[in-house]
C-alpha cells in the first residue's frame, strides 16, 4: 500500500475497528473514522479524522469518503432491539456501500460471520449473508472476512463467563456443552483485514484462530485460569436461557439471545478443515489476562445506551 493512501474504518473507537485503525496509523496512513459514537474516548487524538455515518444523508457520507482508497467495515448490531434491528443494520450498511461506490473507493474489506447463509433460520446469519451478496453485486473490489467469534480486552463473551464464574457457586452448561468455538484474537483479525485491503482480487476468508474449544472446555479453562474452577452442571437449553434472561434483567442487559444460543449449539462458531488465519492462542491469552477477566460485567446494552462509554471493560458494574 502507498504510504499516502487514505483509509476509512467504521467504529474505530469501538472493538475491532480500533485495532484496524491502530495498525493503519502505525504505518503512517491517514485514517478516517466513521462512527455513530463520536463522543467515545478517542485513543488516537488528532491523528485521526472523524465523521458521522450520515445514514439519513448519504450525500454527506459520499463527501466524507472521497479520497479514500480502502473502506474497512466493522459496523453491525449484535441483536435486534427496539432501537436497532438486523434489518436496520443491513439498510445502513447498504447505504455505506453505495456511498463508497459513489465516492470512488477502490476496495471494501467487510467483516461478516462464519456460515453466513441467506437460508439460515438465524436472523444474524441470514442478514449477514444478504450483505455479502449486496457487496459482491456492487462491482467494487472486496474482501469478506468471516470470523467465528473474536476475543480481546474489549470482548464480552470471555469476560462475562469469567464474571459469572467469579460470582456463582456453579456454572450451568447449555445441554452437553460439546459444541465448538474457534475464536480469533482481535489484533490478528486486524492484521488479516489490512493484508486483505492490499490485494485486488475478490475474496471470502474464514477468519479463525489456531485453537478449537468445546464450550465446556472453554469454561473450564477460564475457571482454572482465574482461580474459580466451579462445578459445571448440564441443564436443558431452555432452562439455561431462562436463567440468562433473569440475570440480564437484573443487570439491565441481554447476556445471550435465543438466536445466539442456537447458533452456538449448532456449531456455527467454528469451521472444520480450514487453515487458521490467526496465531494468538486463547489458551495462552486467558491466563495472561486472568487478573482482569470478569472483575467487572461487560454490558452490551450499556454500550448502546451510553455513546460516550469506553469499550474497555473498566466502568463500574451495573
Amino acid at each position: 500500500m502507498h504510504k499516502l493512501e487514505r483509509y476509512a474504518v467504521t467504529g474505530a473507537f469501538g472493538f475491532t475497528g480500533k485495532y484496524i485503525a491502530a495498525r493503519l496509523l502505525a504505518q503512517g496512513h491517514p485514517v478516517l473514522n466513521i462512527t455513530d459514537s463520536p463522543r467515545r474516548p478517542n485513543p488516537f487524538g488528532s491523528r485521526m479524522e472523524t465523521s458521522s455515518f450520515y445514514f439519513d444523508e448519504p450525500g454527506k457520507l459520499v463527501c466524507a469518503l472521497r479520497g479514500v482508497s480502502v473502506l474497512y467495515n466493522t459496523y453491525w448490531v449484535r441483536f435486534n432491539s427496539c432501537a436497532t434491528t438486523h434489518e436496520d443494520a443491513v439498510r445502513h450498511t447498504q447505504t455505506l456501500f453505495l456511498a463508497a461506490q459513489a465516492a470512488g473507493v477502490r476496495r471494501i474489506v467487510h467483516l461478516s460471520i462464519t456460515h453466513a447463509d441467506e437460508a439460515s433460520s438465524s436472523s444474524y446469519f441470514r442478514q449477514k449473508a444478504r450483505l455479502e451478496r449486496m457487496l459482491a453485486e456492487l462491482g467494487i473490489s472486496y474482501a469478506i472476512l468471516r470470523p467465528a467469534c473474536i476475543f480481546g480486552e474489549e470482548d464480552i463473551l470471555i469476560n462475562n463467563i469469567a464474571w459469572t464464574l467469579r460470582r456463582l457457586p456453579l456454572f450451568g452448561l447449555f445441554g452437553k456443552g460439546d459444541y465448538t468455538l474457534q475464536p480469533i484474537y482481535v489484533d490478528d483479525l486486524a492484521q488479516l483485514a489490512i493484508e486483505q485491503g492490499a490485494v485486488i482480487e475478490n475474496r471470502r476468508v474464514d477468519a479463525i484462530g489456531p485453537e478449537m474449544f468445546t464450550y465446556c472446555a472453554l469454561v473450564r479453562l477460564i475457571g482454572q485460569s482465574i482461580g474459580c474452577p466451579r462445578p459445571m452442571v448440564h441443564v436443558p437449553p431452555a432452562m439455561g436461557y431462562a436463567v440468562t434472561r433473569l440475570l440480564g434483567w437484573m443487570l439491565r442487559d441481554r447476556m445471550m439471545t435465543w438466536d445466539e444460543l442456537k447458533n452456538m449449539m449448532s456449531n456455527q462458531l467454528s469451521v472444520e478443515g480450514v487453515t487458521p488465519t490467526g496465531t494468538t492462542r486463547l489458551s495462552t491469552w486467558i491466563p495472561a489476562h486472568a487478573n482482569q477477566l470478569g472483575q467487572r460485567y461487560a454490558s452490551e446494552l450499556a454500550r448502546r445506551r451510553d455513546r460516550s462509554r469506553d469499550y474497555r471493560i473498566t466502568a463500574r458494574e451495573p
